[in-house]
């Protein structure tokens, strides 16, 4: 079967459900977990993402007063630490300038604000995207490994690179801000249980389906 993108959206929500994307309790959990999950899995994002819970329960206030040796520690667990401290330092220290209003920030910047969050230390095309999508409500479509993978497996070609199918597809003005953030949920979601490894992938619900990007 023939499917558009929002057709795609369409069946993974029939077939999974909702995803519950960002699993997070504020938005200054999400950007720290958007950080901290740069190069390399959950299960060591997660591990400091609770010395960040436990230390400051991802309140704006203490994140921005731990000095950079109390970032690293809190860190350390995820890798590239001294990288992601000061990505998180630059942030919370933009962020501080505007009060923490994420609906003002969206407002002064407006279509800008991707090229701003790109100039910020350590924040590169996806995590902008998570951030632009989760903390201020702009839907983007997160152009991430799982949906380079699903993409190229419903027969979309030379998707090597995060801006290969980030150039060639972006959400339409069917997509809410809560769809953008299912749908990136859902892909996730499905390629966990279906990319590891790829062959499982024909066994899926997505298996003999391709995907017309439009």
């Amino acid at each position: 079967m023939q499917l558009t993108v929002y057709d795609l959206y369409q069946k993974l929500r029939k077939e999974m459900g909702p995803s519950g994307w960002w699993p997070a309790d504020s938005k200054e959990e999400i950007i720290i977990d958007a950080i901290l999950i740069q190069n390399t899995n959950w299960q060591n994002a997660d591990k400091a993402r609770q010395l960040f819970a436990d230390k400051t329960a991802f309140a704006p206030t203490k994140i921005c007063q731990l000095d950079i040796a109390s970032l690293e520690t809190l860190v350390r667990p995820a890798g590239f630490y001294r990288n992601k401290s000061k990505a998180i330092r630059g942030v919370f220290s933009w962020l501080a300038e505007h009060d923490f209003d994420y609906p003002a920030i969206r407002r002064q910047y407006g279509d800008d604000l991707r090229n701003k969050l790109l100039a910020l230390h350590g924040i590169g095309q996806e995590t902008a995207d998570v951030l632009l999508t989760y903390v201020f409500d702009v839907p983007r479509f997160i152009s991430d490994k799982y949906a380079r993978t699903l993409f190229t497996l419903l027969g979309i070609d030379g998707l090597a690179k995060y801006q290969d199918l980030d150039l060639r597809y972006q959400l339409d003005d069917r997509f809410t801000p809560a769809m953008a953030k299912d749908f990136h949920g859902l892909i996730d979601e499905f390629g966990k249980v279906y990319f590891h490894p790829r062959s499982k992938f024909a066994g899926s619900f997505l298996a003999g389906d391709r995907l017309i990007l439009h």
